[in-house]
């Protein structure tokens, strides 16, 4: 090994000792001034003068406190102007070979990590704008800049580890009340953060072979942070409630024991139970779930085996039937994730899009730890953002007009999910002006949407917003105005086997209820037969079952069927003739009606027989069948036969889909 590569070793052992040591429970002097002194040596004996005047220098600052435990940022700080006096002295090319930056997997670790920090740092600085003497929100704030600075540091990534430092040092005054963090400051920390961002993303394009350039230097922003270092704060006092917070937990940590307590053993232990996993593996690992589980209904119901009645083949196939099912519902639980992530996200955008307004916005969220399936939280993004965007700049009226209103000059955002009869609602509703239903019939019948004088629903008149380009909105700005978004929303929900409905009162304010399936991947149904064809029926939407008599039957006006349920005339779909199926009887004495509930409206459905209830894992149909009515996918049944899943929200809104009767 050549004395060269043997000091940088050196050097790059060092500094990542200190980055991975804790800043908080500081380091013992004498080990680290050996350590230097070695790269003293080593420097000199190599001709690397600069690296070693750089490590003297760093000798006689900690010489004097051997013995003392010393900040580790102070140390990480040092350790990185000796890796640049290391990289001045290999020169670019060498640097290059040797840097640890070029390594895809720290790369990519690195941009995973620091994205989960600044999710974490956005939402913990808008409660710190709420209570600035919030001192563990900007504790949490200060560990997440003080870990990218470190994990940039390490890995060479110089632009990013300098806005970092410096504002992890204007946190740093906070937490030790020398000022006090306000909105103006929060708006630069957001802003460093977003520069971060972009670093990220370009990071993450150059790891995936795409062309990105790299974010230029913000000499602009780095001067916004110095600005708030040197700015006077009156409430810097040090007897503040934040200050005697901040002194509170940084005796408390100072005077910690390091290995003997059981709290930061329990810490220990849950952190080594966390795996982080690739998504393309986790996506993998359930779909080969689902095979198996495929599988082993076929073999379950597999007639030559099941001739087989011996006691042992019996237990052995129970075994077997207990170990696939508890099998895919810990796989489909890892599909499952809390949607207040999602609800968190959008923290940032209403905080900004209110005050671009003018207007004063809390945002409130309930039910944060619903779990949906991963793949519909991340497609449903967008379609919330679009529609809180919508809240803000159509539905949240100014100030000054709640106050004329009699309202609170402050509006109130809700984001609620809850559970409701095997789905997951979502809903977006506001306190603002709400539809108006007059406005958007104006504008329906100046598009061509409606003709002038028809009588509409509210609901049908509320739904045309999602018209593609329709837009009530007076001017055209960069938030809204150009009919794009609304339209947007309806095609993502549809894509997730969801319907959005829409309630609103005039002067009260309007509710967007988002309703999706719990996963994409399984559901429970009931499977029924139509000649000899095989359909699933979803089975959170079936009410009952039975047999129908002869004054069960209705004939409306000589065309449209009902069914005399309960004292309730329901109207009724015969799936054969919407699919174009040969039944085994036409006559519905001789058929099964099937009672379905969606959008609070109950049909029935007439099939030939019921064969039973299986959990069934949803294929897709592809391209071919997208566009077929009433179909939501298909299924392998467990006796190899292909079942079709049921859309019984399309079935039921097609007015044409018993034509031909």
């Amino acid at each position: 090994m050549s004395q060269a590569t043997e000091l940088r070793e050196r050097i790059d052992d060092l500094a990542l000792r200190i980055v991975l040591g804790s800043q908080e429970s500081g380091v013992n002097m004498p080990a680290w001034v050996s350590a230097l002194e070695t790269i003293v040596a080593c420097a000199l004996q190599n001709g690397a003068a600069p690296v070693a005047a750089q490590a003297s220098r760093i000798l006689e600052d900690l010489k004097g406190d051997t013995g003392k435990a010393v900040d580790g940022a102070v140390l990480q700080e040092a350790m990185t102007a000796l890796q640049q006096a290391m990289e001045t002295q290999e020169g670019a090319p060498s640097a290059a070979t040797q840097s640890l930056a070029q390594d895809p997997e720290l790369l990519s670790d690195f941009v995973l990590e620091s994205r989960e920090h600044l999710a974490n740092l956005e939402t913990q600085l808008l409660i710190l704008e709420r209570d600035p003497h919030d001192s563990e929100a900007l504790h949490s704030v200060f560990r997440s800049f003080h870990t990218i600075k470190g994990l940039a540091g390490f890995l060479e990534l110089w632009e990013i580890q300098k806005l970092a430092h410096d504002v992890e040092s204007v946190l740093d005054r906070a937490r030790n009340s020398e000022l006090t963090v306000t909105a103006a400051a929060i708006d630069v920390i957001l802003a460093s953060a977003d520069y971060v961002r972009r670093w990220l993303n370009h990071l993450e394009s150059g790891l995936q072979k795409r062309p990105s350039e790299a974010p230029a230097r913000d000499e602009d922003l780095l001067c916004r942070v110095a600005g708030i270092s040197s700015a006077e704060s009156a409430s810097a006092a040090p007897h503040t409630e934040l200050g005697k917070l901040a002194a509170a937990v940084e005796t408390s940590t100072e005077s910690a024991a390091p290995a003997s307590e059981l709290p930061p053993k329990t810490t220990r232990l849950r952190e080594t139970m966390a795996v982080k996993v690739n998504t393309a593996k986790l996506d993998y690992l359930v779909d080969m779930a689902g095979e198996m589980v495929i599988a082993q209904a076929l073999v379950r119901h597999d007639p030559e085996l099941g001739q087989i009645k011996t006691p042992r083949l019996q237990r052995n196939l129970a075994q077997l039937n207990r170990i696939t099912a508890e099998l895919q519902r810990t796989a489909m639980a890892m599909r499952l994730v809390p949607i207040g992530s999602l609800f968190r996200k959008m923290a940032r955008p209403v905080r900004d899009l209110s005050r671009q307004f003018g207007k004063t916005v809390e945002l409130k969220t309930e039910g944060d730890d619903i779990e949906l399936d991963r793949t519909i939280a991340e497609e449903l993004g967008d379609p919330l953002m679009h529609m809180v965007r919508n809240s803000l700049d159509h539905g949240i009226e100014s100030p000054a007009e709640r106050k004329a209103h009699g309202k609170s000059e402050s509006a109130v955002l809700l984001l609620k999910a809850q559970h409701q009869a095997g789905q997951i609602l979502v809903e977006i509703s506001d306190d603002g002006r709400g539809l108006n239903r007059e406005k958007i019939v104006a504008k329906a019948i100046e598009k061509g949407l409606i003709a002038s004088g028809e009588t509409l629903s509210d609901n049908e008149i509320y739904n045309l917003v999602f018209r593609p380009g329709f837009s009530t909105a007076s001017q055209v700005t960069n938030v809204s105005g150009r009919g794009v978004g609304m339209d947007v929303v309806q095609l993502h929900i549809s894509k997730l086997r969801g319907r959005i409905e829409i309630r609103s009162t005039p002067g009260q304010g309007a509710s967007f209820v988002l309703k999706l399936p719990l996963t994409l991947a399984i559901i429970d149904g009931l499977v029924v037969g139509v000649g000899k064809e095989r359909y699933i029926v979803p089975l959170f939407a079936i009410r009952e079952m039975f047999r129908p008599r002869e004054q069960t039957i209705w004939t409306v006006q000589e065309r449209a069927e009902m069914a005399l349920v309960r004292g309730s005339l329901l109207p009724v779909l015969r799936l054969y003739r919407k699919f174009g199926v040969k039944p085994r009887s036409e006559d519905p004495l001789q058929s099964v009606l099937v009672v379905a509930e969606v959008e609070s409206q109950r049909f029935c459905l007439l099939v030939d027989e019921l064969i039973g209830k299986q959990e069934v894992v949803i294929k897709s149909l592809g391209e071919t069948f997208r566009d077929v009515t009433g179909l939501a996918g298909g299924a392998i049944l467990g006796d190899g036969r292909v079942g079709l899943i049921l859309d019984l929200d399309r079935l039921f809104m097609d007015k044409t889909g018993d034509a031909g009767r």
